[in-house]
């Protein structure tokens, strides 16, 4: 099946760490952008994290900047997202979302941008 696949959520404490992998070998090529999303029940879904290939670094939503740390390993074409000082804000399900790289006139959390969207993962932070 051509989509994402997330891995990785888990109950965490609050303050605790997690990292979430996306297996994406099946949806991106060179030139690619690959966007973890989140949503909790009853909020809209939240731009969190994303890498362009076109871009030299990272993007963050500023709820997660410092805290969260995004990587990809271009061999497999899998995505991290390192999660760090985990709130209990921070729990919903997370879902990987790729595409073409970024292109002028469109921001990384744009979710229509995005073609290919995985199952989700949950994350629950226990306080």
């Amino acid at each position: 099946e051509m989509r994402p696949v997330e891995s990785g959520g888990a109950v965490v404490q609050a303050g605790g760490s997690l990292r979430l992998s996306c297996a994406a070998n099946k949806v991106i090529f060179r030139h690619y952008a690959i966007t973890w999303f989140r949503q909790a029940p009853g909020k809209e879904r939240e731009g969190v994290s994303c890498i362009s290939s076109d871009e030299r670094e990272p993007f963050y939503a500023p709820s997660v900047k410092g805290r969260f740390f995004m990587s990809i390993d271009n061999a497999n074409k899998t995505a991290y997202l390192q999660m760090n000082n985990l709130k209990p804000e921070d729990e919903a399900t997370y879902y990987c979302a790729a595409d073409w790289a970024l292109k002028d006139g469109v921001t990384w959390p744009m979710a229509a941008h995005y073609t290919y969207w995985g199952q989700g993962t949950q994350v629950t932070v226990s306080s």
